[in-house]
């Protein structure tokens, strides 16, 4: 999965690029290139990448309870 990621991010920026240097000659293939592009990034790579780095975590650990809000006060009070 990571390598197919870095394909993807690679892929997408690569064709960014093409497509900047194609639109003085063909503007309408450069800005069809460039916007597949961010489609690809934004649309399919970002929610593969999210999904991959939120897996095997647990939601409640990066939410603001009043069970962390005690043990970030109990961790500073130690300091």
């Amino acid at each position: 999965m990571k390598y197919f990621l870095q394909f993807l991010v690679l892929s997408s920026i690569i064709g960014i690029c093409y497509g900047l240097y194609l639109k003085p000659v063909n503007p309408q293939n450069g800005d069809l290139l460039v916007g597949l592009s961010l489609v690809l990034l934004i649309f399919i790579t970002m929610p593969i990448f999210i999904y991959r780095r939120w897996k095997n975590k647990d939601v409640k650990d990066y939410m603001l309870t009043k069970e962390n809000i005690e043990k970030m006060r109990d961790y500073n009070d130690s300091k």
